[in-house]
């Protein structure tokens, strides 16, 4: 299990669409992953469960991830939320 405090840098934190594209992210991957903030943890891959988060642009989060494709996974999660 990897867990990895990540700061959002999307421009317009988490709406609608960037909440899907990491939804679509998280979905690649055989690995369990969720998100952590402010004592929530929500399934990565549940696109309900991250627009509850409200999550936005300098908010600092931590994902989990456990599985066979936990590194990549973690490093790919961390890329998109780093770099859109």
């Amino acid at each position: 299990m990897i867990k990895k405090p990540i700061t959002i840098q999307i421009a317009n934190g988490l709406e609608a669409r960037p909440v899907a594209l990491l939804v679509q992210v998280a979905s690649q991957y055989d690995s369990q992953i969720h998100v952590e903030v402010e004592g929530k943890r929500v399934n990565a891959k549940s696109i309900m469960g991250m627009m509850t988060l409200g999550l936005e642009t300098g908010e600092k989060i931590v994902v989990e991830a456990e599985g066979s494709d936990e590194e990549e996974a973690m490093n790919n999660i961390e890329k998109y939320l780093s770099t859109h």
